[in-house]
């Protein structure tokens, strides 16, 4: 099965027009002022990034979609900012710097597989410096009542089934003036795979007329809080933990959002086992 992301063309002008505040900005903030330089891994149009360029810290951008990286850029240059940008695929990861900090903020799993979120973690541990930090957050899967009921097999079948199409959503403005509707559906959930299928509608219209739409498929790969961990443990890391998005408290049933700090070590150990 193909996996794909839909941060492209009508998407990434909507991303990059009303995604772009937020409290994970402060959060991931001073771990990046405490480890520099930063990546941000799956930077998008730039919501973390370019606030942290604004404070001149030394930040750099990696994003699979060069339609948000292209939005990113722009605004970067309205603000007389020319980040490093990067596209490329988070399993693909190939930068000619290493970093004492990378975050990756809702991006885990997001039109990637097991084994590509498996192997993107190897190479966020090949690209940190030694005793440098990666933190990610991530949305615990039984979060979305609405998608949770689909792991049941009566509640699937129901998806396999015809449904009405969905009337027109309500359209935001953006600020020239252009306006944008979004409209999504869910297609599959697949329990054993722990994988999402959502199909995305995007269009957008300037000065009343049609202007363009793009139509893809998002998948989403779902991650428990002890896999993380374990996928964290098995690409090197050490030092995990975890705690509850934005507050830093113990994480609780309650908690729909995770955060996970992990540590590159220091220095490999000697031969004889000592060091």
């Amino acid at each position: 099965m193909t996996v794909t992301t839909w941060h492209h063309g009508v998407m990434a002008h909507y991303w990059a027009e009303f995604n772009t505040d937020g409290p994970e900005i402060d959060y991931f903030r001073s771990y990046v002022e405490a480890g520099q330089p930063a990546l941000d891994l799956g930077c998008g149009t730039g919501r973390l990034l370019l606030p942290y360029l604004r404070d001149g810290l030394d930040v750099d951008g990696s994003d699979v979609s060069a339609d948000m990286l292209a939005r990113c850029r722009e605004a970067a240059e309205r603000e007389g900012l020319a980040p490093h940008l990067y596209a490329q695929p988070k399993h693909e990861l190939d930068l000619p710097r290493r970093y004492r900090t990378i975050f990756m903020c809702g991006a885990l799993g997001v039109g990637s597989t097991r084994a590509e979120d498996m192997e993107a973690l190897r190479r966020v541990h090949d690209h940190l410096e030694p005793g440098g930090t990666f933190v990610v957050d991530n949305e615990v899967p039984y979060s979305e009542e609405s998608a949770w009921k689909y792991w049941q097999r009566d509640e699937r079948a129901r998806l396999a089934g015809p449904r009405p199409a969905r009337p027109p959503g309500p359209r935001r403005v953006g600020s020239d003036g252009t306006e944008y509707e979004l409209r999504s559906r869910l297609l599959d959930v697949d329990p054993l795979e722990q994988r999402v299928t959502m199909r995305m509608h995007a269009s957008m219209w300037r000065d009343g007329e049609f202007v363009a739409e793009d139509e893809h498929l998002l998948t989403l790969t779902l991650y428990f809080k002890d896999e993380i961990v374990l996928m964290l443990e098995r690409a090197g890391f050490v030092d995990v933990t975890v705690r509850a998005a934005l507050t830093d408290a113990e994480p609780t049933a309650a908690d729909d959002f995770l955060v996970y700090t992990a540590r590159k070590p220091a220095a490999l150990p000697s031969s004889n086992g000592s060091g």
